[in-house]
Formats: C-alpha cells, sequence, structure tokens
C-alpha cells in the first residue's frame, strides 16, 4: 500500500482534485492533513508526500503523473533491493 499525503491549505493549487482521482486508484491510501510542516513548498506549488517523499509540480495535473511516476519508480527501486538481498 502506498501513501500520498496532502496538505489541506494546498488545495488552493488544484490539488483536491488530484486528492480525488488518486483515492479512486487501488493499492494507494490518500491522508488529508491539516499541516504537512512544508509551508514554503505549499505555498507556491502543488505538491504532495509520496511513501514520505515530497513531489512537487507545476500544476495539478503534473503533480498527478509524478506522483504515479514516483510510485512506479519506488516500486521497481524496491523490487532491485529485494533482489539483491535475496542474492545475498
Amino acid at each position: 500500500m502506498h501513501i500520498v499525503e496532502f496538505c489541506v491549505s494546498n488545495m488552493h493549487h488544484g490539488t483536491d482534485q488530484v486528492l480525488k482521482k488518486l483515492e479512486k486508484l487501488p493499492d494507494i491510501e490518500v491522508i488529508e492533513y491539516g499541516c504537512l510542516g512544508n509551508c514554503g513548498e505549499c505555498y507556491l506549488s502543488p505538491y504532495a508526500l509520496v511513501n514520505g517523499e515530497s513531489i512537487v509540480a507545476e500544476t495539478a495535473e503534473q503533480l498527478y503523473d509524478l506522483v504515479l511516476d514516483a510510485i512506479a519508480k519506488q516500486e521497481l527501486d524496491r523490487a532491485a533491493m529485494d533482489k539483491l538481498l535475496d542474492d545475498l
């Protein structure tokens, strides 16, 4: 299960629509917080945390794509690490 976290204060960038789209996908848990403590990023750009990694975009539409890309990359990295550990 992947965790994607959003800041309520960032919704003025349109991230509320990204949140709604991600909630419909399997294997993704979406959590909305009042504040994630990244006020500089929050004020300037759409952003989310994907499994603890900050993802920043220029638009909400781009953020959606970057979140999915980050999840795919993290899965590949995890699979490579699992293979490495199995080979030891």
